[in-house]
């Protein structure tokens, strides 16, 4: 069977993405392999009308009303290759499975790359997180631990004053200049540079010096980059952001392969699940308009 479009990933952007084809009367081929990048959140917040909702409620309720529309195919499986063909495309899954398409759309989604202190990826979307917008307001106005990467993040740490009392946790991954720790200063972050040996209870810091430091939640920088290699083997350019490695497209969210597009925190920063819905949303329209036009 050839589909109109093949939607690898079936997350928030690559089921916005397949409303607007389904809707468009488009064969529409999900291949899901079930692995959203926020599972291990309770709450979804920032998202009109899903405000405080269960990420993975949304998600549920996004599919039912998708498998209302007659010509959507849903295959739970993991997508292993994609090959460009004179007809299309050609996607292989792990069941060895191949399945054939006139238009792809990779919404794969990212990995996220945590920093390496011991206690940090067990508390990863329950008291560490990487976004103020999604969960800062929930910390009540608490002590907010930073813990910090690299100085390319010193810009945004003053906007972290809006939601709590701030410590820069610099754990040796630089040093601040006497100015940079003046701004600070002067916006009531406090700086720890003692180095982290590891987080215990909701989210206290064990420094190596033996102090512990308790915080209402902590945040860090992830290191992101596409969750399936399915970009490269297709030969899909890549391109470097501050927060890693994504997929580049053009305006019209078309890769540099002809006919293979991209949406989500696979192709756009910085990522939410509102953004990755509207960008979704709209990689469907162009990918519809390129079966038109």
């Amino acid at each position: 069977m050839l589909h109109d479009v093949i939607v690898v990933g079936g997350s928030y952007a690559g089921m916005a993405a397949a409303l607007q084809l389904l809707r468009a009367r488009r064969k529409v081929l999900v291949v899901d392999a079930g692995i959203r990048r926020n599972r291990f959140v309770s709450e979804s917040h920032g998202f009109l009308g899903q405000d405080g909702v269960d990420p993975a409620q949304i998600a549920r309720t996004a599919r039912e009303q998708l498998k209302a529309y007659p010509t959507l195919a849903w295959l739970e499986g993991t997508a292993t290759d994609a090959k460009r063909q004179a007809d299309g495309f050609a996607v292989t899954t792990a069941d060895s499975g191949v399945h054939h398409g006139r238009r792809l759309l990779l919404a794969t989604g990212v990995s996220d790359a945590l920093p390496a202190i011991a206690g940090l990826a067990d508390r990863w979307g329950r008291s560490v997180f990487h976004c103020p917008y999604c969960h800062g307001y929930e910390l009540n106005e608490g002590r907010i631990g930073l813990i910090v990467t690299g100085p390319d993040v010193l810009h945004h740490v003053i906007l972290f004053t809006e939601w709590g009392d701030v410590t820069l946790l610099l754990n040796g991954a630089f040093e601040l200049d006497a100015g940079a720790r003046a701004k600070l200063a002067a916006r009531g972050v406090t700086i720890e540079t003692g180095r982290i040996a590891g987080i215990e209870g909701h989210a206290d810091v064990k420094l190596q010096d033996g102090r512990i430091l308790p915080f209402a939640g902590l945040f860090t920088a992830t290191r992101n980059a596409p969750s399936t290699p399915l970009a490269q083997a297709l030969g899909c350019e890549l391109e470097e952001t501050p927060f890693g490695t994504q997929i580049r497209t053009d305006e019209s969210k078309q890769t540099t392969v002809p006919g293979a597009f991209a949406c989500g925190d696979v192709a756009r920063v910085p990522h939410s699940v509102s953004l990755a819905v509207g960008d979704g949303a709209m990689a469907g329209v162009h990918v519809h308009r390129s079966l038109v036009l």
